[in-house]
C-alpha cells in the first residue's frame, strides 16, 4: 500500500504568505522562504504552493518568488496560480516544479490541460476543484478564487478533466477552507470512488483524525494542509508544524 501524502497547502499574497477562512479573511502567516525551511527539517513529502490573487486579478505567476522558493525547498513542489498557457507551465517546470496545478484556466478551456500533460505528463498536471453547496445543497464548481460560479457538477467536472489528461484532483470545499471544522467527506468520497486518478482531499482539517477520516471514509489519496501546519491552533499564533508519524498510523 502506498504511503498517504500530507501536503502543507501554503498560500502567496504578492511576498508573503498568508492564511484564508472561506477564501476570505486573511491571517499575516510569515516570511515564505523561512516557512519552506521549516518544512525542509521536518521532511515533510511535498509542498504545495497557491498564488491566491493571481487568477483572480489577471496577473503571471510571480516566477522570482517561485525560483527563490524552488532554490530552498528539498521536497517535490507543485504551483497554482495564474497558470493560463504552455509557456508559463514551462517556466514553472523549468524553475525546478515537478508539478503545476490549474484551476481557473481549465475551466475556460480544459484543452490546455491535455496539450501541457501531452508534453509533461499527466502526472505532472493537477487540477484544482473548488466547491460550495448552492441553496439547494448542490455542490457547484467555482473559479477565480472562489468568485466566479460555473455552475458546474464537481464529480461530472472531475471526470471530465480525467480524461483531459489530468494526473491528480486538488479538491477544496470552499466553505471549510480554513474553519478547522473537518473535510467534507461526502463530496470527497464521491470524487474519489467516481475517478482513477489520486484526489487530494483540501479545506478544514483542524486535527489529526480529520486526516485519517479524509482518507478511511473519504478514500482520499493525499491530504493538503493549511491552518494546522501554520497555527499552534485555532484562534492561537503563527508555529510552523507537521503531524508526527506515530499519529497517523492508521493511514500510515
Amino acid at each position: 500500500m502506498l504511503r498517504t501524502r500530507l501536503i502543507p497547502c501554503l498560500l502567496l499574497r504578492g511576498q508573503s504568505l498568508v492564511k484564508t477562512v472561506q477564501f476570505n479573511k486573511f491571517e499575516y502567516i510569515g516570511d515564505p522562504l523561512n516557512t519552506c525551511r521549516i518544512f525542509n527539517e521536518l521532511e515533510v513529502d511535498e509542498m504545495t504552493v497557491l498564488d491566491i490573487l493571481a487568477s483572480k486579478e489577471g496577473k503571471e505567476p510571480n516566477y522570482k518568488i517561485l525560483k527563490e522558493l524552488a532554490s530552498e525547498c528539498f521536497m517535490p513542489l507543485s504551483y497554482g496560480g495564474g497558470i493560463k498557457s504552455i509557456e508559463q507551465a514551462e517556466k514553472i517546470f523549468n524553475i525546478g516544479y515537478e508539478k503545476i496545478i490549474l484551476n481557473s484556466a481549465a475551466l475556460k478551456d480544459s484543452k490546455i490541460i491535455k496539450e501541457i500533460s501531452n508534453i509533461y505528463g499527466n502526472q505532472s498536471v493537477i487540477v484544482s476543484i473548488d466547491i460550495k453547496r448552492n441553496i439547494f445543497k448542490k455542490y457547484e464548481v467555482y473559479s477565480h478564487a472562489g468568485t466566479v460560479n460555473t455552475k458546474k457538477d464537481p464529480v461530472e467536472w472531475a471526470l471530465e478533466v480525467e480524461e483531459m489528461g489530468a494526473g491528480e484532483i486538488l479538491l477544496t470545499n470552499i466553505s471549510r477552507e480554513g474553519t478547522w471544522s473537518g473535510f467534507d467527506i461526502e463530496i470527497i468520497k464521491r470524487v474519489s470512488d467516481a475517478v482513477r486518478i489520486p484526489v487530494i482531499a483540501h479545506g478544514g482539517a483542524g486535527k489529526v483524525s480529520d486526516i485519517i477520516s479524509a482518507v478511511r471514509e473519504g478514500n482520499a489519496s493525499a491530504v493538503a494542509l493549511g491552518s494546522i501546519v501554520v497555527f499552534q491552533n485555532k484562534g492561537m499564533g503563527v508555529l510552523i508544524n507537521f503531524p508526527e508519524d506515530k499519529d497517523l498510523e492508521a493511514i500510515r
